[in-house]
């Protein structure tokens, strides 16, 4: 057997979206995954024959973790259904990064001549599994694993305890707003002109979203900028600065994935040239699991550098590069994408959407950006651009892996290894003291909203004045509050006054004679 490295190539990509609702039509995240696999098989070309044969030499299986139901073995189980026994299984974490690093690593085994057919799957069933708990019915599906613990995006009780739990803070709805009133105070921005840059950027994802039959969305109107930006009883305010169109909508049920192989072995079993879409490379990595572990509230060092090392290795500029998709669960995240490569905010010359954002195409748990690869494939065999670039992003602006994609090969080998660490040592971190009092100022903040849109709760990320420390802390009366929900006086670098309270909650208030 030749010792000479392989060609990694994609070579069938299938998106399945089951829009029903209904308790009778109700189908599990692994057999909506098959189904997108047999889809993706299909796409390749091959006669029936051919397919058959084609399946039956797949040898890598990697599954994206889903958040809709709990499997013991999940690639085992769809091993077993496609009828094959491959020498690699994997399961991701639960991160949207991982259709992305799969996809990678997928690549660099083939290249290596480790795998010949791999395939990279995800789905979810949360709309179909609603639907079954709102008629009070257990969907008729695969037995869960009880001893899997099952993913909240939100219920911070289902959290470690730490100094997040203990301020009530953790979910995405609350960390994602504390980055966009970061970046906003640290660009020197309005709140208003903030929320109108916001909402103009969601308006375009959602025209996108309008054009896709694979959106969640698709049939109905795109929401517009007054829409998405103005609140209101259908768009209430979830976590300030964001209202609810503003927010990844997750109840969907969708699927996609991707199958792999090599040019030798397509050429082999024929599949022809047009279907061919090739890796270029690409990179990834984390910042610290913890938010208030990190240098700042305006930038993304994991963003930064995995967009770098991600063009570096795969020998391409951004300039050369047609079509991005940046994820978009929250506007946060493409700001900081295009913030580091010197694109505008908004009304940017090249897409950095393809699907339409999180809110409009619909947020697919862990599996997201799975569905950006299956259409960049598909633009790029059209002819609409010659190279493109994925962003997919995880946890609490944590986890972090680009891929980019091309119509030609590489002039050398597909690179040998992901050039960044598991994670990256952000930089110069204050101390963070679990209890805190005296003079302070706001780092950064965000308020939580009741559902008839009054203000909950606040969330102050502060530094002492004292010693620069770092604390968290909650609001520590209605005053202060409601000062941190207006929209008329920026609160970050505000001063105030924080002291640990009788539940060892530290509170914050902006005047001394506020204190608890």
């Amino acid at each position: 057997m030749t010792s000479r490295r392989a060609v990694p190539i994609v070579v069938g990509v299938g998106d399945i979206k089951n829009r029903s609702r209904k308790v009778g039509d109700a189908i599990e995240p692994m057999k909506l995954m098959l189904q997108a696999i047999q889809e993706a098989i299909k796409d390749t070309g091959l006669s029936s024959s051919a397919a058959k044969e084609f399946q039956a030499s797949i040898d890598s299986v990697g599954v994206v973790n889903t958040w809709s139901w709990n499997y013991s073995d999940l690639p085992g189980l769809i091993s077993e259904n496609l009828g094959v026994k491959p020498k690699y299984k994997g399961l991701s974490h639960h991160g949207g990064d991982s259709p992305a690093k799969f996809f990678d690593e997928a690549a660099r085994r083939i290249s290596f001549r480790e795998s010949k057919v791999a395939i990279i799957t995800g789905g979810e069933a949360l709309a179909s599994l609603g639907a079954c708990a709102a008629a009070g019915k257990s969907p008729p599906w695969t037995g869960a694993d009880e001893s899997v613990r099952s993913v909240s995006v939100s219920d911070v009780a289902t959290k470690k305890e730490n100094i997040g739990t203990l301020h009530s803070i953790g979910l995405p709805i609350h960390v994602y707003p504390l980055y966009e009133n970061g970046f906003r105070a640290h660009r020197g921005q309005s709140i208003p002109d903030n929320n109108r840059e916001s909402a103009e950027l969601y308006a375009d994802f959602a025209k996108v979203a309008e054009g896709n039959p694979l959106a969640w969305n698709y049939g109905k109107p795109a929401a517009t900028k007054d829409c998405i930006g103005t609140v209101s009883g259908k768009n209430r305010m979830i976590c300030f600065p964001y209202p609810l169109l503003m927010n990844a909508f997750n109840n969907i049920n969708l699927a996609g994935s991707s199958v792999l192989t090599s040019t030798e072995y397509a050429k082999e079993i024929g599949i022809p040239e047009s279907k061919w879409v090739y890796p270029l490379g690409g990179a990834g990595s984390s910042d610290a699991t913890e938010f208030w572990q990190r240098p700042n509230f305006h930038s993304s060092q994991a963003i930064s550098m995995s967009l770098d090392e991600g063009l570096r290795v795969s020998g391409v500029t951004k300039d050369e590069i047609d079509i991005f998709d940046f994820y978009s669960c929250f506007p946060i995240v493409p700001k900081l994408a295009c913030q580091h490569l010197g694109f505008p905010l908004t009304k940017q010359t090249k897409a950095i959407t393809l699907l339409g954002g999180l809110t409009s195409f619909g947020g697919a748990g862990n599996n997201y950006s799975m569905h950006a690869l299956t259409e960049m494939v598909r633009k790029i065999r059209k002819g609409e651009a010659q190279r493109g670039l994925v962003l997919a992003n995880g946890g609490m602006v944590t986890y972090q892996y680009v891929v980019c994609l091309s119509s030609q090969p590489r002039t050398s080998p597909y690179p040998d290894r992901n050039p960044l660490p598991e994670f990256l040592k952000d930089g110069p971190v204050p101390e963070v003291v679990e209890k805190a009092e005296g003079e302070a100022i706001i780092e950064t903040y965000t308020v939580e909203f009741e559902r008839d849109g009054t203000p909950r709760r606040g969330h102050i990320v502060g530094r002492l004045k004292s010693n620069g420390h770092r604390f968290l802390a909650n609001h520590g009366d209605d005053m202060t509050l409601q000062q941190l929900s207006s929209t008329s006086k920026e609160p970050v670098g505000r001063s105030g006054w924080v002291v640990a309270g009788e539940d060892e909650r530290n509170l914050f208030t902006f005047t001394q004679a506020g204190k608890l």
